[in-house]
């Protein structure tokens, strides 16, 4: 199936917009339940007078609702030893404020976002900004002293050693200052500012933090409430002082909310470094996976960070060799701080359509999936600003920030200096988008827990996925194509049941572009299931694609091709589409298999942030430096399960 330019939504899109605000709409159609009375006489169609706006009344998703579910700030340990933005100073910038970096750069996002979560982490929450401010509580610890005099002594050596020491620290089973009056005191300080941040309508300060396990393997979660301060902050943050098992971690927000009624979930990260245990088959402790463990993950983690800073966690190139787009900002080397070499094995434990393949096997096992979960992408920046677009990138932590060598600057340093990361490997992502109700709290929670949501790599397009068993060619037509998705079917992180006639199920999809970024090269469905030996497979088609390509013999696609000027950071969108949409129905589908599908939206090339810094400092960077990116998005995937 392939189409693309629809005059109507190019028109639609024109007249929405607005270069100069950055704002975008995206109609979607007229509320499901709402019926149209007619009757066609000599060609007229007659509307009920109540009738004749096809957008009253509507109630479901209208827009995605941008954001970013994974940002540190100076009360996070490791981000303190670093950068001076505060948890306010997060707030306005994300939505739209201009503020001043730690080294004292102006910044700005283009455009605000929706939502955020400053999550950080649980570990001595809110140690740094006490301890920089000489806390009477912290330096009453005799640790919390020697620190204390070692940062402020004028010693920059003296300083840096320091805040190489309290992060190590976080790799121990104790913490070096216990004080809990001050984690508490700290988290109601959050709250409160969360809440006067929280505006429905216009912006959500979600409350969060992160648990942080197993550093170097990256057992980490982001918990989101989904309430205000008033029950948040009849709970403090669970750490790994606590337990560095996740399943008591979710044990501990079951307590939560049976004692105060509120809700909570987890979003896990950054399984690529995790050397095979994001994903593993078996519990925390190496023993058989029980039914209630995956009932208590599948409860509690709807959703997977898949994108970030610290590489894309979709698909690796060693699981998926037909898939010529799965080797993207890849980190496979070894775990977090390389003190752990990776070996293939480890790499299906790690990657997001592994595990989505995975959890089918585990369900036919256990009657449940514990790695049921749909797509979100973050940052991780521990900048107290969420930037995840390319020409306005600042990076993972406030060591060094924009300047000229900034692209070798080491980020995360290994025993082997092999294994060290350095400046440019960092991406440039993600951003989290949420087809929510309203700009509230509780809209944007729900949203994450029926898996109404999609990554992308920092690109702001718009993605509409629906799976069902009716729709038609003609509703690739419509203006208003929500319409026909949700009357007709489910939207992504949704389900199918079997068709009563044995029918394959059928999918509309629809992308349109990021005014601020470059047209599409294609949309793809990514599709996994357990054949009938109870082995995992996968297949990639392609389904809707730009220009006059043609699929060859094996369903690939000719290369869109590259406009990008890498020595002027720019790019021409005379290539690719500026919107995407169409019908596709499974021609391989057995009505007897599990399967899963999800979208995948491709951009034509443009340039990477490297380019832009090579750009605006005039730095000639080695050949294995990546000048390029193709921005890309993945919708929560659609579930088939035989009836």
């Amino acid at each position: 199936m392939h189409k693309t330019s629809l005059e109507g939504w190019r028109n639609s899109l024109r007249a929405a917009v607005y270069l100069t605000t950055g704002l975008v709409a995206f109609s979607v159609g007229p509320v499901t339940a709402q019926e149209f009375q007619t009757e066609q006489e000599n060609t007229e169609v007659v509307l009920a007078p109540d009738a004749f706006s096809p957008y009253a009344g509507r109630n479901f998703p209208q827009i995605p609702l941008w954001g970013d579910s994974h940002l540190h700030t100076a009360v996070s340990v490791d981000a303190g030893t670093m950068t001076r933005l505060t948890q306010e100073q997060a707030f306005r910038f994300a939505r739209g404020e201009e503020v001043t970096t730690t080294h004292g750069l102006r910044a700005k996002l283009s455009r605000p976002l929706d939502w955020l979560v400053v999550s950080d982490h649980a570990e001595m929450y809110g140690l740094m900004p006490q301890l920089l401010a000489g806390d009477a509580e912290v330096l009453s610890n005799e640790q919390g002293k020697i620190w204390y005099e070692a940062l402020t002594s004028g010693d920059a050596q003296l300083a840096f050693d320091t805040a190489m020491e309290i992060v190590a620290s976080l790799s121990g089973d104790e913490p070096p200052i216990d004080n809990p009056k001050a984690i508490k005191h700290a988290w109601e300080e959050y709250t409160e500012l969360a809440d006067s941040y929280n505006e429905p309508g216009v912006f959500s300060a979600i409350i969060g933090y992160e648990y942080t396990t197993e550093g170097a393997n990256n057992l980490h979660r982001n918990v989101l409430f989904r309430d205000g301060r008033f029950r948040a902050n009849q709970t403090r943050p669970f750490s790994q002082y606590d337990s560095k098992n996740p399943e008591d971690l979710w044990a501990f927000l079951a307590e939560y909310e049976e004692r105060t009624g509120g809700e909570v979930l987890a979003i896990a990260h950054n399984g690529n470094l995790s050397n095979g245990r994001m994903f593993s088959f078996n519990a925390y402790d190496g023993s058989e996976l029980t039914e209630e463990i995956a009932n208590l993950r599948t409860r509690f983690e709807p959703l997977y960070e898949a994108t970030q800073i610290k590489g894309d966690g979709e698909a690796h190139p060693f699981l998926s060799p037909d898939d010529e787009f799965a080797d993207f900002d890849t980190w496979d080397a070894a775990n977090l701080n390389g003190t752990e070499l990776k070996v293939p094995e480890m790499l299906a434990g790690e990657y997001a359509r592994e595990a989505l393949k995975r959890g089918m096997v585990i369900e036919q096992k256990l009657g449940v999936n514990p790695f049921k979960f749909g797509m979100v992408g973050a940052t991780d920046a521990h900048t107290g600003m969420a930037t995840a677009q390319e020409d306005n990138f600042f990076g993972k932590h406030s060591g060094v920030e924009p300047e000229p060598n900034r692209w070798e600057h080491l980020v995360i340093e290994a025993p082997d200096p092999e294994l060290s990361i350095y400046g440019w490997k960092q991406a440039a992502g993600g951003l989290g988008a949420v087809w929510a109700t309203e700009n509230t709290r509780a809209a944007i929670f729900d949203a994450m827990q029926r898996k109404e949501t999609y990554a992308t790599t920092g690109s702001r397009m718009l993605v509409r996925f629906f799976g069902g068993y009716d729709f038609t060619p003609e509703d690739a037509t419509l203006r208003l194509p929500a319409d026909a998705g949700y009357k007709k079917g489910v939207p992504m992180g949704g389900d199918l049941g079997a068709a009563t006639d044995g029918r394959a199920p059928n999918f509309l999809l629809a992308a349109l572009k990021d005014p601020l970024s470059g047209n599409l090269d294609r949309i793809q469905i990514v599709k996994g299931w357990v054949d009938a030996d109870g082995a995992t497979q996968e297949k990639i088609y392609n389904v809707v694609w730009s220009g006059d390509r043609a699929l060859d013999a094996d369903g690939k696609l000719p290369d869109v091709g590259n406009t990008v000027d890498i020595e002027n950071a720019t790019w021409t969108n005379t290539i690719g589409a500026a919107e995407l949409i169409g019908v596709w129905q499974d021609p391989d589908f057995d009505l007897s298999l599990q399967a899963f599908y999800y979208a995948r939206v491709i951009e034509i090339p443009t340039p990477r942030w490297t380019a832009y810094e090579a750009k605006r400092f005039g730095v000639e960077m080695p050949d294995y430096v990546p000048m390029t990116t193709t921005e890309r998005a993945y919708t929560s995937p659609i579930w088939y399960t035989p009836g």
